[in-house]
């Protein structure tokens, strides 16, 4: 009987051999949890699991740390509290200073800062309120983990001249059935949490940043809930980035530019964010949210294409292939080939780049960090880009006043221009002054059966459309009278109540053609200034023939490749839509699953064209 007691006893033995580390490791896990809420989500809670997942992750490293020899245990568990505390102590100290937990793109800038800038930054933020913040609770835990140590110490000396002695027995007994009870516990922590530690593998195994992304776009992502699962994470991603970087430099060594005629002095790419097509006039929308476009596009002087899709609803995965000369479908991968404004520079062109939402900063998600790690790493960013901005703006305007100070002055004679807007990126009334630009209004949309809420939301995508539409016919203007041609293109389409009770996009659905619709169909278009069209009429002249070519914007660094007069090896006449050899029997493979070809109804097609 004693020897069932012992084995049922030793399920208890975890946590009493290492009782004062179980205990203060939970305290301060369950006070990150509970402290260290997104901020910016409204309606955020803690996570749920919170405390049954630390009592899982806890015992299982109890078991780890209990077969260990008890000499070399007691100094790993001093490691391992050393490393969860200071994990926390930054956590924490990111959360309170710039409302944000770690991130990898917050590990980026740590391992890009200098020893100089570290030093100020830590003049600037260490003062009294690291204690009297919410940091002075984990620091308050250590302390008296700390002196919890030294009495146990002390205790164990005092316990052996005192003397003390307990029923062997009855602490047998007692020992089985706080075992029983604490093993209950581990496994229904175990069935309760099990999701997200499968999710927290998966998240963890992912052979690039994109994937990462993706994953993280699922429903039942992991939650990484504490400090020290937020740090490994953010360590991974900067490890699967820093592969991808290291095979784009090694790219770089062979952009070759065998001859460049400057086609297109001028040429200026727009791109704008989460726009849906069937929003837009100039594709019969009934709201005016482009009435500067559609004028334009009355004039004759911009021509919108009627059949453009993007191969992902996600922007890194966008990003990366609109700059990469690589296309989907191609053998490799998108790193294989040069990104287009290198072979600009290489070419001649002086490549400007403003972003609105690339720029790296401590609070910023990860589809951030993966659509602009390559765009932001120091070395690739000098060899892609002659001018780029250094801040990020409230509202698109903003980017207007950055070129007019950075380059309206000062003319090249051959420019490649990029502008990165955030267009009607969620949420969408953070994207247009509400006091003075709020022109659409519940009112507007009877025949929405939606709650007042959604359709505040609704109006306001329209408002977002309506204020995108200034801004870019802000940017055109600044090229009017040049010899200059603008392209216009977002990165992705949104829902946003068309067909369904939904906005944003669906990253886990099927692909069918009602989805392909609202989050792949893109509007597409091309400006040309009167300087333009009259010094490249065979130019024009295609633009307006092939407009309504079927088209993924995969393929546009060949096309700009084209409208630069750079010829290259890389460039490939059967990917330039305004190519004779163009291959309009592509398929349009969207997210790497299905031919969104197949997916359109042909009645559609040839009513288009």
């Amino acid at each position: 009987m004693n020897k069932v007691l012992q084995i049922v006893g030793w399920l208890w033995k975890p946590i009493r051999v290492n009782a004062a580390f179980f205990v203060f490791m939970f305290a301060l896990g369950y006070l990150c949890t509970q402290t260290e809420i997104r901020l910016h989500l409204k309606g955020a809670k803690p996570y749920e699991l919170s405390a049954t997942e630390l009592f899982f992750d806890l015992y299982a490293l109890c078991v780890i740390l209990t077969l260990i020899p008890q000499k070399v245990r007691v100094w790993i568990r001093g490691v391992i509290a050393f490393i969860l505390y200071a994990v926390a102590l930054i956590d924490m100290f990111c959360y309170v200073h710039f409302e944000s937990t770690l991130t990898p793109t917050m590990l980026m800038l740590f391992f890009e800062t200098t020893a100089r800038e570290a030093g100020e930054f830590l003049d600037s933020y260490l003062g009294r309120d690291i204690f009297t913040s919410k940091t002075g609770w984990i620091l308050l835990i250590a302390l008296l983990h700390i002196l919890w140590a030294i009495f146990s110490a002390w205790w164990k000396k005092r316990k052996k001249t005192i003397g003390l002695r307990l029923d062997p027995q009855m602490i047998l007994v007692s020992q089985a059935v706080i075992g029983v009870i604490a093993f209950g516990l581990f496994v229904y922590c175990a069935t309760e949490c099990w999701s997200n530690k499968q999710a927290m593998v998966r998240l963890m195994t992912k052979t690039n940043i994109g994937e990462v992304e993706h994953e993280l776009t699922k429903k039942g992502c992991a939650n990484l809930y504490l400090p020290i699962n937020r740090m490994v994470f953010s360590l991974y991603a900067n490890h699967l980035a820093s592969q991808q970087i290291t095979y784009l430099l090694t790219t770089t060594e062979k952009v070759q530019v065998d001859s460049c005629d400057f086609r297109s002095p001028q040429i200026v790419l727009i791109i704008g964010e989460s726009y849906n097509k069937h929003r837009s006039q100039l594709y019969g929308y009934d709201k005016p949210t482009t009435p500067r476009q559609l004028k334009r596009m009355q004039d004759s002087t911009l021509i919108a294409f009627t059949d453009v899709v993007s191969p992902w609803n996600l922007t890194s995965y966008v990003f990366k292939y609109v700059f990469s000369l690589y296309a989907v479908g191609d053998k490799g991968t998108w790193t294989d080939l040069p990104m287009f404004p290198e072979v600009f520079r290489r070419a001649g062109y002086h490549v400007t780049f403003l972003t609105n939402q690339f720029l790296p900063k401590a609070s910023e998600e990860v589809y951030d960090f993966s659509g602009g790690f390559f765009l932001n790493n120091s070395e690739l960013s000098r060899q892609f880009f002659d001018t780029r901005n250094k801040r990020l703006y409230p509202y698109d305007d903003g980017m207007l006043k950055e070129y007019d100070a950075r380059e309206a002055k000062r003319h090249h004679r051959h420019q490649l221009t990029i502008f990165h807007l955030m267009g009607q990126h969620v949420d969408y009334r953070g994207r247009f002054p509400v006091k003075t630009r709020r022109k659409f209004t519940p009112a507007d949309y009877p025949d929405k059966k939606l709650t007042e809420k959604r359709l505040q939301i609704n109006a306001d995508y329209d408002n977002a459309t309506l204020y995108n539409d200034s801004i870019v016919e802000e940017i055109i203007r600044r090229f009017e009278y040049q010899d200059a041609i603008v392209i216009y293109m977002p990165d992705h389409g949104e829902e946003c109540f068309n067909t369904l009770d939904y906005y944003g996009r669906n990253h886990s659905a099927t692909i069918d053609y009602r989805l392909a619709r609202e989050e792949f169909e893109i509007p597409f278009w091309i400006w040309a200034s009167k300087p333009y069209r009259l010094a490249h009429p065979y130019g024009w002249a295609a633009i307006k023939r092939y407009r309504n070519r079927p088209y993924m914007i995969d393929l546009l660094p060949h096309t700009l490749l084209y409208l630069g007069g750079i010829h290259t090896k890389d460039y490939r006449k059967e990917y330039d839509v305004l190519n004779s050899e163009y291959n309009e029997k592509r398929p349009r493979i969207l997210k790497n699953s299905v031919d969104y070809n197949s997916l359109r109804p042909k009645s559609k097609t040839k009513s288009e064209k």
